[in-house]
């Protein structure tokens, strides 16, 4: 018997201040990249998708970016332009979201 699976993965790799394409206010974003792994009796082996969201913390309204924004708005967090970058990623299971 083969037990296989997937698992999510969720990384918070920034706080950002960016204007809400939702509500139109200035607030904190939470820039994130969830990850989803092929597990082989439970052990994870390699992920098989990546995607990164921000998600506004006056409204909540959650955006898809792709890697390459993800990875310009961390680099513009990291340089004190507009957020703040964790040093170590937070690993938490992925819990299920609404877009």
């Amino acid at each position: 018997m083969i037990i296989f699976g997937t698992r999510g993965y969720l990384y918070q790799l920034a706080m950002l201040t960016l204007v809400c394409g939702r509500c139109g206010n200035p607030s904190a974003h939470t820039l994130r990249k969830r990850v989803t792994k092929f597990t082989l009796f439970f052990v994870p082996l390699f992920p098989f998708s990546t995607k990164y969201t921000t998600q506004c913390t006056f409204c909540g309204a959650e955006q898809k970016v792709t890697k390459e924004q993800a990875e310009r708005l961390q680099a513009q967090g990291a340089h004190g332009h507009g957020g703040q970058t964790y040093g170590q990623q937070s690993q938490q299971p992925q819990q299920p979201y609404q877009s």
